[in-house]
């Protein structure tokens, strides 16, 4: 039962918005960094952002800086992709995964590392 679910995803036009989140379940959120990845079809998988555990330090990607921002929520065991002036470039199935980045945390029950299914991220007109 230890996993990460997506969710967010959809259509939406150039300039747009959406916000994805990244729910756990089965273990805490509180000692993990996320990561967020994207893969378009015809590329290879591309990390997005990371966010670190406990201070939330905060990794991008230069295709994204400026227009996402990565956030945790440890009392709902959430963490939150925000896109905006989304554009076509953008079109990806994104995934949310545990990853070691920024400050280092050593869970209780050891380190799992969980990709969640992925979430469809359209941008067309």
């Amino acid at each position: 039962q230890v996993q990460l679910v997506e969710s967010g995803g959809g259509l939406v036009q150039p300039g747009g918005s959406l916000r994805l989140s990244c729910a756990a379940s089965g273990f805490n959120l509180e000692y993990y960094g996320i990561g967020w990845f994207r893969q378009a079809p015809g590329k290879e998988r591309e990390e997005v952002s990371c966010i670190s555990p406990s201070d939330g330090n905060t990794e991008y990607a230069d295709s994204v800086k400026g227009r996402f921002t990565v956030s945790r929520d440890n009392a709902r065991n959430v963490v939150y992709l925000q896109m905006n002036s989304l554009k076509p470039d953008d079109t990806a199935v994104y995934y949310c995964a545990t990853k070691q980045c920024g400050l280092i945390i050593v869970p209780p029950g050891g380190y799992v590392e969980v990709w969640g299914q992925g979430t469809l991220v359209t941008v067309s007109s």
